[in-house]
Formats: structure tokens, sequence, C-alpha cells
């Protein structure tokens, strides 16, 4: 296919995914019937674009590049997978292969890293939260379902993989970059005494087990002294929902500390239990565009329970349930069934994020953006402010907090 005929090709496509979400949005109040009438016009587009288009298009192409932009419209966690595809994933999505460490979403058709996991191969190399994949060797990711990427990242422990990734704080062009693939270990819990009686526990993930590992740090640092805590969740990507709400009922003795929703999944409440408490005392909690999943569950709960003042940026957004649905061909769709939401907005996090109360940015230079939902602070945040080289301000803006 030549390159004008791709530019056709994804932009048509462009034009049927806006066709289906503007279809999608008008269906939710409109009749069945309504519904029908925008698939058959869907199936009329693509019926002239193949008998009247000035060449013929590689139909496949428009219709994965369509399908693949309304899941992504929907959720920038959702994957559709052919028939093989399928297969490798099952084949594979339980097998302990070894990594390069990158937590991944969908933006704007390409893959978004959400975070590198500390000390993985691709933390090593610099690739940070925004930074967009643009090729996995020498396969684009334009369309690439994304439990699709996830696999081939995966593989043999020592081989390597290419990959070809725009930096969004180092300049427009793409840098090719390889990682040697190897086996993940998540980042121990670091904990710490600051001056003043303030204890500081870093949490970089919320793998099954972190809730008691932080039980374990807080009773720790108490023996230490500690009169308050820093919750730092900064880069805290992986894990589960589940472990967010284990590690939020150690600060909270009442109250309900997320719940769980969705089209067919009826609401569930998850209270706190007063026995599982074990500190009362002063909180503060930091994130940011990192902090994802169960550390962003933990985080919502302790600020709408106004149990700990949230300080720096909001994060990045991915609370779900997600399952594969079989289709007739023997493909898949992965999609999000439930949502966890804050109890003080009652919106989903997955969608919202959380926004700190104490809004501050991590780095100086971050770069624009066109898309409001991934500015990480508002516009009329200032600038924050000037420290010494090598100075944790976001640390050092939750111990003043604290301090108040």
């Amino acid at each position: 296919m030549n390159s004008r005929l791709k530019f056709a090709v994804v932009t048509v496509s462009s034009c049927l995914v806006l066709f289906l979400m503007v279809g999608a949005r008008m269906g939710r109040s409109a009749s069945p019937e309504d519904a029908y009438k925008h698939l058959a016009v869907y199936t009329e587009v693509l019926s002239r674009i193949k008998s009247d288009y000035v060449e013929e298009p590689d139909m496949k192409n428009v219709t994965l590049g369509a399908l693949n932009g309304l899941l992504e419209s929907l959720d920038p966690y959702a994957s559709y997978l052919s028939a093989d595809q399928y297969k490798q994933y099952l084949k594979f999505k339980d097998a302990n292969r070894a990594d390069v460490g990158l937590v991944l979403s969908k933006k704007f058709g390409y893959l978004t890293i959400v975070d590198a996991i500390p000390g993985s191969p691709a933390a090593k190399a610099g690739l940070s939260t925004g930074d967009v994949l643009e090729a996995i060797g020498a396969i684009s990711t334009r369309d690439m379902p994304l439990a699709y990427a996830e696999l081939l990242l995966h593989g043999d422990a020592g081989t390597s993989v290419d990959l070809t990734v725009l930096r969004v704080r180092r300049g427009t062009e793409p840098q090719k970059i390889a990682l040697i693939r190897s086996a993940m270990k998540m980042p121990a819990i670091v904990a710490k005494m600051q001056p003043e009686g303030i204890g500081h526990i870093q949490v970089q993930s919320m793998e099954a087990g972190k809730a008691k590992e932080i039980a374990a740090a807080v009773k720790d640092l108490e023996k230490q002294g500690a009169k308050k805590l820093v919750l730092d969740l900064r880069n805290a990507a992986t894990g589960t929902p589940e472990e967010g709400i284990a590690a939020a009922n150690l600060f909270l003795e009442k109250g309900t500390i997320t719940y769980l929703q969705g089209q067919k999944m009826p609401r569930q409440n998850f209270e706190a239990d007063a026995s599982k408490a074990i500190w009362k005392g002063p909180l503060a909690v930091i994130t940011n565009r990192g902090t994802s999943r169960g550390a962003e569950v933990l985080a919502s709960a302790l600020l709408d329970s106004k149990r700990a003042q949230v300080i720096g940026e909001r994060t990045y957004g991915d609370a779900a349930v997600r399952k594969a649905v079989l289709l007739d061909d023997g493909g898949a769709v992965i999609l999000s069934v439930a949502k966890y939401y804050s109890v003080g907005s009652n919106k989903a996090l997955q969608d919202t994020g959380v926004t700190p109360s104490v809004p501050l940015v991590e780095n100086e230079a971050l770069p624009d953006s066109d898309d409001p939902d991934q500015d990480p602070q508002p516009q009329a945040q200032p600038a924050p402010p000037q420290g010494t080289p090598g100075e944790d301000l976001l640390l050092k803006k939750a111990i003043e907090t604290l301090n108040k």
C-alpha cells in the first residue's frame, strides 16, 4: 500500500471512529431501532469506500483501525485480539516470562507509557510517564491491541527487544532503544525517619502482600518515634485495587473506602473495618502521574475521608475489573466490565484519576498537551518552588503540610 493510500485509510478510519462515537453517545438515550440504524449507516459507509474510493483500500486495515479506535474511545486499556492473537494471549498470560518493566495504556491510537517499574530495564533506560511507544521491533503500535503489545514485550530472560520511543521531554524525534528482558522484581517498601518525628514510607507497587509490608513499616517507624507519616505513592503503577483497599483500611476506622460497579455488576461497597486500622496519627500522601491502580484507590480513599492531604500530581487513572469477551470468530475483546469509584465525587477513578488537595508538579518542565484529561494540574497552578539540586520538593511540601 503506497503512502497516500495509507494516509487515506487512517483518515477514513478516524472518520468512522468519530461516527461510531457520535452514534454511541446518541444511542445511550435512543431506542434499539436507532442503534441498528447507526450500524446500517456504518455498513453502508464501508461498502461505499470499497466500491467508490479512488483506489481499492485494504478493508482489513480500515475496519481494524475503526474498531480499535472505537475501543480506545471507550477505554484506553481495552483490546481487540484476533483469533491467533487471542490464542497467544491464552498461552502466555499466566506464564512467568521476563519483561522490560513497562506499564502501558492507549492514547491517540498509540501505546503510551503509564510508568516504568523502578529498577526495570525500561526505568534504567530513562523511559517515563507520557512517553509514546511508536514501534516494537519493526511493528508499528498504531492500532496495536494493548494486550498484544504486552505479549511482544515479554519473552525469555536475556533476550533483546527493540523499541522506537517518542520521549516527551527530550525533543520530537523518535529514539530507538534496545532493552534486555529480565525477571521483574517489584521494589521493596522503603521506610525511614525524617526530622521532627515524621516517618516516610515509599511504596512503588501495590502487588499482593504490600498492605502487610506497609503495616510492618508503620509499626517499625512508630517504634522509632514517628508521630506523623508521609505515605509516598509516586510511580506505584502496578498491583491490584484490592490491595489498595486493604492498605487504606490500615488508616481508616470507618466509612466506605471505595465501591465497584458495572453495567452488569451491582454496586459493591468496600467498608473500613476498625479492627484493621493501625495508625490514627496525622497522615499525608504523595502522588504523581505514575500513580495508578491500587495506589489510586488508596489515595482516593484517604482523601475522600479527609483522613489525609494528598500532595503532588493528578494520578494516571486506572482502577477497573477487566475480562475477555469471546467473539464468534475466535477472537476476543478485553473490556473493563466494572470500575472502582471515588466515594467523594462518585466518579470512576479510571476516568478522572485522583486530583491532589495540594497540587504541585514534580518536574518544572512538563510537556504541553492538547488533551485536558492529561493535564496533570489546573492552568492556574503556580510554578513549583525552587529548591536545591536533588531536593525532593514533593516530600518537602508533604512535611510542611503535616507541620502546619
